[in-house]
């Protein structure tokens, strides 16, 4: 009875081997093996999530904010002629929607509009894109303080839509744990392809257009975010109990000070937000130098658009080398190292504008290619054991909440950064045609970055396998969900920063 049993189990795993051989094989004849795996997910997760995953991360995310990220830079040189320091600063200003993301957490979790949680954000986030950019694209003369609000309009419209796809996404992977990972692979996938793609045409299409003309274009990418509101489907909660709305953000605000005054939980988010703070931001003076500077390199738009696009490369290589090489090293070692090779990698732009490269036979063109490609792989090897990090500090029950909490203090260590640079930047006098103490603001901003080693001793010495918090009270089924739902946010949270670099 044994053998029959067996041979029993043999033939019907057989079966479904040659069963899913025949549907591999079908996939692949109609279309390849991503066309088949996206029908599947289609099957599975239905059509509209996995459209607006594309649409979102890919079109609004990924090459809608590599474009805009390339024309703002140029909108703020060229038409708005705003000094460096100044660019820093309103930088900053912008990125301030993404600071109060569990806002728009919450908002999308606790207050369904016309009975429904998702939907109608979507459509509000894609309107106010859609406004924004038109004006800016449209309006001659438009005051600075003017041209602020809307791109700081456009970024909170990003914002909300970034964070209702993630509960999206969230949601849908605990109810289809199994195809949680392939999600994960979607969203990181359509964001990577479309930021390189983005970056590749931004030169060209400033060339073309100019930086109004981009913003016009950027319209679609919003509207397309209104579209992924109409389609997408979602139950319908027609008697929702708006009096339990209070409460409810009662209740979280409460959880999360909660947790946050933990010794194990504050000290790692202090060394964090120290890690971002104290790494200044001066881009804007090394883009006016290499684009306008009379000894400077002088690249072209084209150019810009390039080494972008080689950056965006960079940073894909730093997260693959991660996922295969480094995840399982304890955080405070891995940390030390990335902290480190992140102050060295800074010396590159102090070589450039030396013009040592050039004593060396090295073109400029060539030079920043490979800086650029090295900051970005760098940057990306110390932010994700930080976002790894980050992940085991959420509480069960506001975990998806304390999750973006715990971004915003890193976004808020990027906001210091971004103004912190500025504020270098105008002390030494570097301005749109002055650019002899750039070289120190350079070599301060290196000594900088290697100074949260000092700190190193808030990050706890455990391994991404061990736990941090307190589990007592979990149970199994619970914590698996749980770290379901924290692998998901991963990978969104990877997209926003580098939409935010």
């Amino acid at each position: 009875m044994v053998v029959e049993e067996e041979n029993d189990k043999m033939m019907i795993m057989e079966e479904k081997n040659d069963d899913e051989m025949e549907r591999t094989r079908r996939g692949c004849s109609n279309g390849g093996p991503v066309v088949h795996w996206l029908k599947k997910l289609a099957s599975e997760m239905h059509w509209s999530l996995v459209l607006g995953v594309i649409l979102i991360y890919g079109i609004s995310q990924g090459l809608s904010g590599a474009l805009g990220r390339v024309g703002t830079k140029y909108y703020m040189k060229d038409i708005q002629k705003v000094q460096p320091s100044q660019a820093q600063i309103y930088g900053g200003i912008t990125s301030i929607p993404w600071i109060v993301k569990p806002l728009w957490g919450l908002l999308t979790d606790v207050i369904p509009i016309f009975g429904y949680r998702r939907r109608p954000y979507f459509i509000i986030a894609g309107s106010i894109g859609v406004i924004s950019l038109l004006v800016l694209s449209l309006h001659e003369n438009l005051h600075l303080v003017l041209a602020i609000l809307l791109l700081t309009s456009g970024s909170a419209g990003v914002a909300i839509s970034d964070v209702t796809i993630d509960a999206c996404v969230a949601q849908s992977s605990i109810s289809h744990p199994l195809l949680a990972a392939d999600m994960q692979s979607l969203c990181a996938l359509s964001s990577s392809i479309g930021a390189l793609v983005g970056y590749s045409i931004s030169g060209f299409l400033l060339h073309l257009i100019g930086p109004k003309g981009v913003y016009g274009l950027l319209t679609i990418p919003s509207a397309l975010v209104i579209f992924v509101g109409i389609v997408l489907k979602e139950p319908h909660m027609p008697n929702f109990q708006y009096r339990q709305v209070k409460q409810k953000f009662v209740n979280a605000g409460i959880a999360m000070w909660t947790t946050l005054k933990s010794q194990s939980v504050w000290r790692p988010c202090l060394y964090m937000y120290s890690s971002f703070a104290l790494s200044l931001n001066i881009l804007d003076g090394m883009f006016y130098w290499y684009t306008d500077a009379k000894d400077g390199p002088r690249f072209s738009q084209e150019n810009v658009g390039f080494i972008f696009s080689i950056g965006s490369i960079g940073a894909l290589v730093g997260a693959v080398l991660y996922q295969n090489v480094l995840k399982d090293y304890p955080f405070r070692d891995l940390l030390f190292w990335t902290q480190l090779l992140y102050g060295f990698s800074g010396m590159l732009d102090l070589v450039l504008v030396l013009r040592l490269n050039l004593k060396f036979g090295i073109p400029d063109y060539f030079f920043v290619v490979i800086d650029e490609s090295l900051s970005q792989m760098i940057g990306r090897l110390k932010w994700m054991p930080l976002l790894v990090l980050s992940t085991k500090l959420c509480p069960s029950g506001i975990e998806g909440t304390f999750f973006a909490l715990l971004m915003s203090i890193d976004n808020i260590g990027v906001l210091s950064s971004s103004w912190g640079g500025g504020v270098l930047l105008h002390v030494l006098k570097i301005t749109r045609t002055q650019f002899d103490k750039l070289w120190l603001a350079i070599l301060i901003r290196n000594i900088l970055r290697v100074t949260p080693l000092f700190l190193l001793f808030l990050v706890p010495r455990t391994d991404p396998k061990s736990s941090i918090l307190s589990t007592e009270s979990f149970d199994v089924e619970e914590e698996t969900e749980i770290e379901e739902q924290k692998n998901v946010e991963l990978v969104s949270l990877v997209n926003n920063f580098d939409n935010g670099r």
